[in-house]
């Protein structure tokens, strides 16, 4: 699928500093599929995930940072 590069959003989560930086496309996600990338390369491979899919990583992950 090719993503309108306006439709691209990074996460508050990189830093400004051209670290780990990682974007999503979120009208992309409203079909049900949330596209991923690097921002730092954009031309680059693009990840597909099924919402409830990147929701159950994104839980896993907080998990194992939660106290």
């Amino acid at each position: 699928m090719n993503i309108d590069p306006a439709q691209w959003i990074k996460s508050s989560y990189s830093s400004a500093e051209g670290g780990n930086c990682l974007e999503w496309a979120p009208r992309a996600a409203a079909a049900g599929v949330v596209h991923v990338r690097d921002s730092k390369s954009p031309e680059g491979p693009t990840l597909c995930f099924s919402s409830d899919a990147l929701a159950a990583f994104v839980d896993a992950i907080n998990d194992g940072h939660r106290p």
